[in-house]
C-alpha cells in the first residue's frame, strides 16, 4: 500500500515560519533544491524499498532505546525520529518542505528548517541530548570536522553521537540502482572511507565507542535477504561489505563529576577467611565509602562473618550486610547494587584474588571520564602460580577474542569479576534489562552485554592475580566452559543477528 504525506499549500505556511534565505553555497542549494523536488515523492521510495528502511529503522531504535531526548539532523519528513519514540524530539532540516510534512505527520515532534553547518542554530537548541543523529547527512555536508564541533556544543559526558551512512564500496551500484528507477535519487554527496571519516571524528574531538555495518543484501527476496543480513552479514571478514555504516561516539573532554561517593560490593559464598581482610586492605578513595557484603547461604559461618566484622568496624567503617534472596552471583551482584547508595559501584570477589588494593585505579577511570564500565583483566600481568589453571587460561584467550567482536570493543578477559560503573549507567542497563532477560547466573555478562546495548565505553584495567589463601574455587572449567559458549551464541543472537 503506498502511504501519502498530506500536501501543505506552501512549505512556508505549514511550518508557519517564512522560508529562509537560499544558501550561498552552491552545492548547498543544489541540495536543497532536490529535498524539495522530492519531497513529495519520499512516502513512495520508501513504500518501494520498506525492506531496507524497516532494517535501518530496527537497527536505530536498538541503539537508541524510547524515551531518550533526541536531536535528527537532517531529520527529512521525520520518519526516523519518530520511530524512535523519543521523550523530546526535536528534527532539523534543510528543506522546508521536507520540516512542513514533519510537522503534518508527527504533530508531538518539534520540527524546524535550518542548516545544520550553521553555528547560530545551536545557540537556538536547549541541550544536553542524549542522542544526536545524523542519518546520511554526513555526506552532504561542507565541513564535517567545523559541523561536529557545533554539535559537541549539545553535548554531555553521557550523550550518544550516531552516524549513519552508505559504505564508499557501494557507490558504483547505488549511481546505477538510481539511474534505474530503483533507488530514491539524491543530490551529489561525499563517499568517506571509514578511515577518513574517524580521523575527523577525532579532530573534531569524539571518540568512536563502536561501528556496526548492516545489510549485505538490502532487499527482501522472499526471506532469503532478510536471513543473509541477520546470520552472514554480521560476520567477520563478511561485514566490512555491507550497505550501512553505524558509528556510535561520544564527545571526549567534557570534564566529568569527580566528587563521587563509592560503593563497594562483595558476593560472598563460603569465604568467611576473606571477609575482614576485604576490610582491612580496601584504601580510602572516593568521597564516601560503603562496603557491602552480599551472603549467597553459606555453609562455613560466613554470613555471621560479615556480621561480626560489621560490628568490629562500626563507627570506622559503612558496612552493610545482606543475604541474598535467589542464588547464584548475578543474584548477589543485583541484590548489592539494588541496596548501594554511592555514584560509583564497584564488585570486589570475596576470593581476593583481585587485591582490594587495586580498586583506586577503577574508580580514578571513571572519575576522569576514561571510561563508563571499567572491566578488571587478569591477562596481562603475570599471575602468581597456581592462580588459573592453564586449560581457563587458554579459554579466557580464546573466548576475549570471540567477545571483542561481540561486544565492538576490546576486550581481553571475559571472567574476571572486578568491574565498575556508575550507578546511573547500572539503572539504564537495568531499566531495559527485558530485552536480554535473566540469562547470566555471573553477573558479569548481564553488565557487559547490558553496558554494550546502552553504548557505553568499557575499559579494561590491568590486575595482578594471586592465587587464593582460604576457601576452594567455585568455578568449574567445564560447566563454565559450556556456559561461555552459551554466551557466545546469547550474544550474537541479541547484539549481532538484529
Amino acid at each position: 500500500m503506498t502511504i501519502l504525506y498530506p500536501m501543505p499549500p506552501t512549505a512556508a505556511e505549514a511550518c508557519g515560519e517564512q522560508d529562509p534565505p537560499p544558501p550561498s553555497n552552491p552545492r548547498k542549494t543544489e541540495t536543497l533544491a532536490h529535498a524539495e523536488r522530492i519531497a513529495a515523492e519520499r512516502p513512495q521510495w520508501i513504500e518501494r524499498n520498506k525492506s531496507y528502511y524497516a532494517d535501518d529503522r530496527r537497527f536505530m531504535q536498538f541503539l537508541v532505546p524510547k524515551g531518550r531526548r533526541v536531536l535528527d539532523l537532517g531529520c527529512g519528513c521525520g520518519d526516523l525520529l519518530a520511530a524512535l519514540e523519543p521523550s523530546v524530539g526535536i528534527g532539523i532540516d534543510l528543506s522546508p518542505s521536507m520540516v512542513a510534512h514533519a510537522r503534518a505527520l508527527y504533530p508531538h515532534l518539534t520540527f524546524q528548517v535550518g542548516d545544520a553547518e550553521d553555528p547560530g542554530l545551536y545557540d537556538q537548541l536547549e541541550g544536553p541530548f542524549d542522542a544526536i543523529i545524523l542519518s546520511d547527512t554526513i555526506g552532504s555536508l561542507e565541513d564535517i570536522e567545523s559541523t561536529l564541533r557545533h554539535v559537541r556544543r549539545l553535548c554531555s559526558a553521557d550523550t550518544r553521537l550516531i552516524i549513519a551512512y552508505y559504505s564508499h564500496l557501494w557507490q558504483p551500484l547505488l549511481d546505477v540502482a538510481e539511474r534505474v528507477g530503483l533507488k530514491m535519487p539524491q543530490p551529489p554527496m561525499s563517499y568517506l572511507a571509514t578511515i577518513d571519516f574517524l580521523n575527523i571524528l577525532d579532530l573534531a574531538d569524539f571518540e568512536t565507542i563502536k561501528m556496526e555495518y548492516k545489510q549485505l543484501v538490502p532487499r527482501r527476496l522472499f526471506g532469503l535477504g532478510t536471513l543473509a543480513n541477520r546470520f552472514l552479514a554480521p560476520l567477520p571478514g563478511i561485514r566490512h561489505l555491507c550497505l550501512r555504516n553505524y558509528v556510535v561516539a561520544r564527545a571526549i573532554g567534557i570534564t566529568p563529576e569527580s566528587d563521587l561517593s563509592v560503593s563497594v560490593i562483595v558476593p560472598c559464598r563460603n569465604e568467611r577467611g576473606n571477609i575482614e581482610a576485604a576490610v582491612t586492605r580496601l584504601p580510602a578513595f572516593g568521597r564516601s565509602q560503603e562496603v557491602i557484603y552480599v551472603e549467597g547461604h553459606s555453609s562455613d559461618g560466613t554470613y555471621e562473618e560479615c556480621l561480626r566484622v560489621q560490628q568490629a568496624y562500626a563507627g570506622h567503617r559503612d558496612i552493610k550486610v545482606f543475604r541474598q534472596d535467589g542464588r547464584g552471583k548475578g543474584d548477589a551482584v543485583r541484590k548489592g547494587f539494588a541496596e548501594a547508595s554511592g555514584d560509583v559501584l564497584i564488585i570486589l570477589d570475596a576470593d581476593l584474588t583481585m587485591p582490594p588494593e587495586a580498586l583506586p585505579k577503577f574508580f580514578a577511570a571513571l572519575a576522569n571520564g576514561k571510561a563508563e564500565l571499567v572491566n578488571g583483566t587478569r591477562l596481562v600481568y603475570p599471575m602468581e602460580d597456581k592462580a588459573m589453571r592453564p586449560l581457563n587460561f587458554i579459554a579466557n584467550r580464546l573466548f576475549a577474542r570471540i567477545f571483542s567482536y561481540l561486544i565492538n570493543q576490546r576486550f581481553t578477559d571475559t571472567l574476571c569479576g572486578t568491574k565498575a560503573m556508575a550507578r546511573r549507567h547500572y539503572q539504564a542497563i537495568d531499566r531495559d534489562r527485558d530485552y536480554f532477560g535473566d540469562f547470566d547466573p555471573f553477573g558479569d555478562f548481564d553488565l557487559l552485554f547490558g553496558a554494550a546495548k546502552q553504548n557505553l565505553k568499557i575499559i579494561e584495567v590491568p590486575i595482578h592475580y594471586y592465587a587464593r589463601r582460604y576457601g576452594e574455587t567455585q568455578i568449574s572449567r567445564f560447566t563454565d566452559g559450556w556456559l561461555l559458549l552459551r554466551m557466545v551464541v546469547f550474544a550474537f543472537r541479541k547484539l549481532k543477528a538484529l
